[in-house]
């Protein structure tokens, strides 16, 4: 092996697996009888998204089927390239194809680039000229065209756990590719400490391990929090301290205490939790803790999560302040919550009863022969709503009264 060649080059990239065993955290879509590990020992892999965070191993997962499949690699990046370069990359599968050889085009943040872009591709696409692999942190039904996003498979991967992570930079440490000749000594507990800095991405794990070896040979919790400088800011985005934050951020709007969900916000929002994450919860919560007891609420929520969706970090931090300030302070019932769950135990107690004949839709004359809508009162017809009454629910939950339970 090159030595200069593995002093320089980053330890993220030299342990970058170099075969799909070595793939940590994504048995769900690349484990035995999968999908796509069947797709590729039969050379039929189709045109892929991959939408996951950061460093859950993306671009290495697009490498390897390339390799697997004997097809040529090509990688742009959505933020720095456009047509012009997707033509020239499609003129030389043109020349792959002549020579009987497949060509994956990887697209990194494939939702940077705009319809135009997007649909430049689609053709090369829908006539396999290309193989797409498109990689996406954001969710794909908003970012990417429907076209597209129609000729593609979407695979979700997910966030590498502590110990997936912790099995990813130990590897680093005893691998001849990583840290092995540096001869590193780490104590007890340091490994899962950068994991859970790191917030499961492999590579900033990775990263985090090769700064702290380049400053010394015995790994410390006091040198990695030195190399992250965040030690004020323990916060696993996939962990204990994720849960318990969130959960103290809804007891303590819940609670109507704004200050306090004030502060909960910001350890979050200040460790770099997905703001886009904070705002869904935020959503729930306005139609489970406050529902009708403040209309407002509800549409207060879904424009705080717009407000992110659109501007991101750090701007919407202010409008997810203001969000959790109003629903801390708004008045609160869980009556939807109560009554929807009784909703939800009639539905599965009774699957697959039937509409009441009176309330079927007859849009044909057998339907109508056969008594589809029948009986059937117009409310509007009636000036004396005593007279309109009729019976909405199946015949075995007749006399349900879900709305008893909407109340403060």
């Amino acid at each position: 092996m090159n030595t200069r060649k593995k002093d320089t080059t980053p330890l993220a990239d030299r342990m970058r697996p170099e075969k799909l065993s070595e793939v940590f955290g994504q048995e769900k879509i690349l484990g035995e009888g999968s999908f796509l590990r069947d797709a590729i020992a039969a050379d039929r892999v189709p045109s892929l998204l991959f939408w996951g965070p950061p460093g859950c191993g993306k671009t290495t997962l697009a490498l390897l089927i390339a390799r697997e499949t004997k097809s040529e690699f090509v990688q742009l990046s959505a933020v720095g390239s456009g047509v012009a370069e997707l033509r020239k990359v499609i003129a030389a599968a043109e020349e792959n194809r002549k020579a009987d050889k497949k060509t994956i085009l990887f697209i990194d943040e494939i939702h940077r680039w705009n319809k135009a872009q997007q649909d430049a591709l689609l053709p090369h696409v829908e006539h396999g000229l290309v193989t797409l692999i498109g990689a996406t942190t954001e969710n794909p039904s908003f970012e990417v065209n429907a076209a597209l996003l129609s000729r593609m498979r979407v695979l979700v991967l997910g966030k590498l756990s502590t110990d997936e992570v912790v099995e990813v930079l130990s590897r680093a440490l005893s691998d001849e590719r990583g840290l092995k000749d540096a001869a590193i000594e780490v104590e007890d507990g340091v490994l899962a400490f950068i994991a859970d800095v790191s917030g499961g991405d492999a590579r900033n794990a990775l990263n985090i391990l090769e700064a702290c070896a380049a400053s010394a040979r015995h790994i410390t919790p006091e040198l990695v929090e030195k190399i992250v400088n965040r030690s004020h800011l323990l916060y696993d985005k996939g962990g204990e301290w994720h849960y318990d934050i969130i959960s103290a951020l809804h007891k303590s709007m819940r609670g109507g205490d704004a200050d306090a969900a004030l502060y909960w916000l910001g350890r979050m929002l200040e460790a770099g939790e997905d703001p886009l994450y904070v705002a869904r919860r935020l959503v729930r919560f306005a139609s489970e803790d406050v529902g009708l007891a403040n209309s407002f609420a509800l549409p207060q929520a879904v424009a705080a999560h717009q407000a992110c969706h659109m501007i991101g970090m750090p701007e919407c931090e202010l409008a997810l302040a203001q969000a959790v300030v109003y629903l801390a302070k708004s008045k609160k019932s869980n009556a939807l919550y109560v009554g929807y769950g009784h909703v939800k135990e009639d539905v599965r107690q009774f699957p697959n009863e039937p509409v009441p004949i009176h309330l079927r839709n007859a849009p044909t004359k057998l339907m109508k022969e056969i008594g589809y809508g029948k009986g059937y009162k117009y409310t509007p017809d009636f000036k004396d709503q005593e007279e309109a009454k009729q019976d909405y629910l199946p015949e075995a939950l007749r006399g349900r009264k879900y709305v008893d339970f909407i109340g403060d």
